[in-house]
Order: C-alpha cells, then sequence, then structure tokens
C-alpha cells in the first residue's frame, strides 16, 4: 500500500485487523440486494456490508445503485462476520468492512461479459476486450507469477552467477535460413530492415567483444503466418556464454529453473534425464518426447522377421524399413471402435502410414488379421516383447524407419487423448518432467528439395567434436552440438555450441548450405578477430510459463497477445496506411482488384 491513498488491499483483512477503519478501493464485483456488496483489486476480494441507517442513507444508495465493474473508493470498520456466516473460502472469508463513507469513482457502462472465470466467452471476444479479460484472477495470476519468475532469473544470472543484462537492437537485418522474418521499411530506396528472429548474432558478438556472460528478456519477431498457439512476436530468457561446453550449459539452466520454478508448483529434482535425437525418435516418435507415460515404440522386426506375412517382408527388405508397435493399456475398455478407426485414418492422412491393430483377448488369444499368420512361438514373443496384458490393444505400423515412428508417435498422443477424456489416468497434470535432447543432426533435407541441405537448429551450430571431419566429406552425418530442453512433451529451450572458427562457418554457408555468405559478413569478420569458444541457449517463457499455470494457451500469459492468424482484435492491427504516409519509404500498394473494389465501397 506504499504510495497510494489506500489502507489496505481488498485481499489481505484478517480477523487480526477487526477493530481498524480502513479505506479500501476497487471493483464492484457482486451486489445483492442492497444489503452488502464484494469489492475486488488485483490481490482478492472483500465483503462490505451497506449501511441501513438514517444516518448513512447517502452511502446506501450509492452502493445500492452503483453498476457491477464501477471503480468504488470505500471507508469503513473491519468486524467479525457473524456467526455461521463466515466464509471458508474466501481469504477473507471470517471478516467485513462495515461502510461508513463511499464513492464512485468511475461507474461501469453493461460490460459484453462478466468478469469471472467460471464464465464462458469466446477467445476472440476475450482479445477484443482485453482490458477487461486482464481482471480475471486467472490471467492476473499467470502475469504475477511471469514477473516474479523472471524476477528470480535475473537474481539468479545476474546477482549469483556474474551475467550481464544487454539490450539488444530490434532494427537488423536479414538473417539466412530459419523462420520468416518481418520487414520494416527505411528511408533508402528498396532497403528494408528485418525484426530479428531471436539475438542470436548479437549475443555471439558480445562474446566475441568479451563480455563473458550475456543475458537478456529479449523481444522476438517470426513472421509465421496462422500457425496456432504461436505468436508473432514473443519472449525469450537469452542466454550466452564463452569458454562453455554442452555440459556446462545444461546445468547453468537446471539451476536457474530450480531457483526461479514457483513454490506452489513443487520442486523440480535436477540433473534432468537426458537422451539423443535417435531413441527420442525411436522410442516416443518425436524430438520433444512426453516422458509423463509409457506406451513407448517398440521394435518387433525380429519377433515378425521369419513370418511370411508380405507386407512385413516387403517393409523389411528396405535399408531402413521396420516393424514397430506401440501398446495401448486398456484400449478395449476405454477405446471404441470410432476412435481406433479415427487413430488408423489419422496415421494415413498425416504420415500415409498404414495401422493394423491387435487385441490382447481376456482368454490371452490374440484378435487381429495378421493372427492367422503366426505361430505359438511368435504370438508369445510379440506379447512378451510388448508386455500385452488383457484388454490391451497394439497399433502396428510397418514401413520406412523414420514415418513409422513418426506416425506411432502421433497416434501415441491421440491415444493418450483419448483414454484420459474416457476417464483414465495417464498423465498427472501436476508433474514436471524435464527432459535434454540431444545429438541432433546438424543438417537435415529441405522438405520442398531433399537433394539440398538446411541447418536443423541454425547455421551459427557447431558440430559434435566427434563428427568435425565428416563436415568436409559427408555433412548428412555429422551430429551438432545442439541441445533442446522439453518439458512434458513441449519444446521449451532449445540451444548450442557455435561455430567460433571463420573458416568453418564459411564452409557451412558457402559449401553446404549454398548461401550467400556476404549477408553475414560482418559476423564472419568478427570470428576472425580472436573469438571465444562459446554456447548458450533461449527459453521460451511465453511456452514455459503456460505449462506452470496449464493454461491451454500461451496467450492466455501473455499480457496483448495477438490472434492465432497474427492480427490484434482489440487495436485492430495491422491497419491500412495512406499513400502519403508510404512515400517517404518509396513503397506503393499493389491492390488486388476484388480488395480495390473493396475500398472503394
Amino acid at each position: 500500500n506504499s504510495f497510494v491513498t489506500r489502507t489496505s488491499t481488498c485481499g489481505e483483512l484478517r480477523s487480526a485487523h477487526v477493530g481498524q477503519k480502513v479505506t479500501l478501493y476497487g471493483w464492484v464485483q457482486y451486489q445483492r440486494h442492497g444489503l452488502f456488496l464484494v469489492l475486488r483489486d488485483f490481490q482478492g476480494l472483500t465483503q462490505v456490508i451497506i449501511p441501513q441507517d438514517e444516518a448513512h442513507s447517502q452511502v446506501k444508495e450509492l452502493l445500492s445503485k452503483a453498476p457491477l465493474e464501477s471503480v468504488v473508493r470505500v471507508t469503513g470498520t473491519v468486524s467479525p462476520r457473524p456467526l455461521g456466516q463466515e466464509n471458508p473460502k474466501m481469504p477473507t472469508g471470517d471478516i467485513e468492512v462495515k461502510a461508513e463513507t463511499a464513492e464512485i469513482l468511475n461507474s461501469c457502462k453493461k460490460l459484453p461479459f462478466e468478469i469471472k472465470d467460471f464464465i464462458k466467452k469466446s477467445e476472440a471476444l476475450r482479445m477484443q476486450y482485453r482490458y477487461l479479460d486482464l481482471r480475471s484472477p486467472r490471467l492476473q495470476g499467470a502475469l504475477r507469477l511471469r514477473s516474479a519468475l523472471v524476477m528470480r532469473m535475473r537474481e539468479y544470472l545476474c546477482n549469483l552467477h556474474g551475467f550481464v543484462d544487454v539490450e539488444t537492437p530490434t532494427l537488423f537485418k536479414r538473417t539466412p535460413g530459419g523462420a520468416k522474418e518481418f520487414l520494416v521499411p527505411s528511408r533508402e530506396v528498396g532497403k528494408f530492415y528485418s525484426l530479428p528472429q531471436s539475438p542470436q548474432q548479437f549475443k555471439q558478438l558480445l562474446m566475441v567483444g568479451g563480455l563473458d556472460r550475456y543475458f537478456q528478456v529479449a523481444r522476438c519477431y517470426r513472421d509465421e503466418g496462422s500457425r496456432p498457439d504461436r505468436q508473432p512476436e514473443f519472449t525469450q530468457i537469452d542466454i550466452e556464454m564463452s569458454f562453455v561446453d554442452q555440459a556446462g550449459i545444461q546445468r547453468l539452466v537446471e539451476g536457474l529453473l530450480q531457483h526461479s520454478w514457483p513454490e506452489e508448483r513443487g520442486s523440480i529434482v535436477t540433473p534432468f534425464p537426458s537422451m539423443t535425437y535417435e531413441e527420442a525418435l525411436a522410442e516416443y516418435g518425436t524430438d520433444k518426447p512426453d516422458t509423463r507415460f509409457g506406451m513407448k515404440i517398440v521394435d518387433i522386426s525380429d519377433v515378425l522377421r521369419g513370418s511370411n506375412i508380405h507386407f512385413v517382408q516387403n517393409a523389411l527388405s528396405y535399408p531402413h524399413g521396420s516393424i514397430r508397435a506401440i501398446c495401448v493399456p486398456q484400449g478395449m475398455r476405454y477405446l471404441t471402435n470410432k476412435d481406433l478407426e479415427s487413430l488408423k485414418e489419422s496415421a494415413k492422412s498425416q504420415f500415409n502410414q498404414e495401422i493394423m491393430e491387435i487385441i490382447h483377448r481376456p482368454d490371452g488369444s490374440l484378435k487381429s488379421l495378421l493372427a492367422k499368420f503366426l505361430g505359438e512361438k511368435e504370438k508369445s514373443e510379440l506379447i512378451q516383447a510388448l508386455n500385452m496384458q488383457e484388454d490391451d490393444v497394439v497399433l502396428l505400423a510397418a514401413g520406412e524407419h523414420k514415418q513409422v515412428c513418426s506416425a506411432l508417435g502421433a497416434l501415441r498422443l491421440l491415444s493418450a487423448k483419448l483414454l484420459e477424456a474416457a476417464g483414465l489416468a495417464l498423465r498427472d497434470p501436476t508433474a514436471f518432467h524435464f527432459l535434454w535432447v540431444v545429438d541432433f543432426p546438424l543438417f537435415l533435407p529441405k522438405a520442398e528439395n531433399p537433394t539440398q541441405l538446411e541447418s536443423a537448429h541454425h547455421p551459427f551450430t557447431a558440430p559434435h567434436p566427434s563428427d568435425a571431419s565428416l563436415l568436409y566429406s559427408d555433412p548428412t552425418k555429422v551430429r551438432s552440438q545442439h541441445y533442446d530442453l522439453v518439458l512434458n512433451g513441449n519444446e521449451v529451450g532449445g540451444g548450442s555450441i557455435r561455430i567460433h572458427s571463420a573458416e568453418q562457418q564459411r564452409f557451412v554457408l558457402e559449401k553446404v548450405l549454398k548461401e550467400d555468405s556476404e549477408v553475414l559478413s560482418h559476423l564472419i569478420e568478427a570470428l576472425e578477430c580472436g573469438a571465444p569458444p562459446h554456447g548458450g541457449i533461449a527459453l521460451g517463457l511465453d511456452r514455459l510459463i503456460s505449462l506452470i499455470v496449464d493454461a491451454p494457451s500461451i496467450r492466455d500469459v501473455i499480457a496483448f497477445p495477438k490472434s492465432f492468424r497474427g492480427r490484434d482484435l482489440m487495436g485492430n492491427a495491422p491497419d491500412y496506411v495512406t499513400p502519403e504516409e508510404l512515400e517517404p519509404y518509396h513503397i506503393q500498394v499493389s491492390w488486388p482488384l476484388e480488395e480495390k473494389e473493396a475500398k472503394k465501397n
């Protein structure tokens, strides 16, 4: 209550304050028959008794007629609630304030929705009236937790470990590879700035400058179009260090999260487990595994290798062919035939992968189109390999290793959702399972042209020391010093040890990625000027907070987010500008014909 004219907030009064005269400010949350109202501010709720005597008739009339969500000032005396009328669900439920004077500071018109978390309203409406949605306890709680967590991160990095908080430019130039960047026009003809995807180049240049340890709560920008649960502008906890290896970065991040983790969410155990990219793909079908539940992908190629099943033998005849499966626990009990068909259809439409089901009957037999082709020994080995129990359902896929694993990985997550929706407790919603994924490939084939390569992380990532020679002979086989931090199946951080050799950086850009290294001439020149070995990581703050508070979307932990189409529904941005405003930037808009007609009308 420092610096303000209230004596108390609406969430702090207790029995110990009985008899005190207090002044409260807040919003009218609820009012009942002119007898009492509930006043709300950022910290909580307080019940205010409206006086009924003639001496306070003016106060009674004012508070009885105050519209909901009006801002009022109330001065009165704290009293205990009558016996039996206490409210244990409210922290202030043992007391009430008997109003003596009051003032309506701002009356509120009828709102488009009620300020209550349990009232359902569309996300579009919430975003259009974000300043009202911000009054909700859930959103306020998320923003306050976010603020407290960032403050503890600053304390850990700057006060305890000597990091320097540096702000880097927002207006820069295009970076090769990675996501599409937003362009900002300049007054120089034909020249544009780019908004940085991340401060990647700047933090490396700070290491060249000898800063040793850098950190920033960084705003980043990516023009990714209509991607659900992504934001065109987002926030990273950006970190870079000199003279560090992968293990050092991992220990730093584990300590950072342990230090800043909200107490009410329990403690987190370090060190976090680690697995390679290849292990993650083989066992979970993804590079961001949700390790809160089992249902791992199992390789059953050897079990079926001796069978006479045509599609099995066909799959195993390919160099990277395999037969793999997941076992859905209690699938017959919790999944309907429609569920099973939807799972198979999903694999077919997304991955062009056929799926075969095997059901473990209560009598121990297997129900499947495969069953008649399998001997008793093969059936027994299959049950053992997949640890099948009564009423389990196995989903089996055959084909190219990566495609099979990716399809089964997606079905694993879909099956988990279906099981949980049907009432099977599979994933603990209060558990936080962190995981490091390491040893990613340095390069991947481009989706649009598989004969060309692109960086799996970004073009500044250093090759794994054991694979450095392969960079010049067979770059497709090179592992990287790239590491991702995964939480409950979501990527919450990614980083790498960087290339600090100008010669190696130039080779990667020009010879492997076929990029024009001139765009990065400033960075390459810096690497020639005594650049130290360095590495870092960026943690996605929005995603991390949304997982901590179990928010349905990252938009629920950002004060003023954009819609999934990248629009600001409250301020109606982006918006048109006049030709006169564009003139200094030497830009003319070429309108499609139908839009020209629409603007005329």
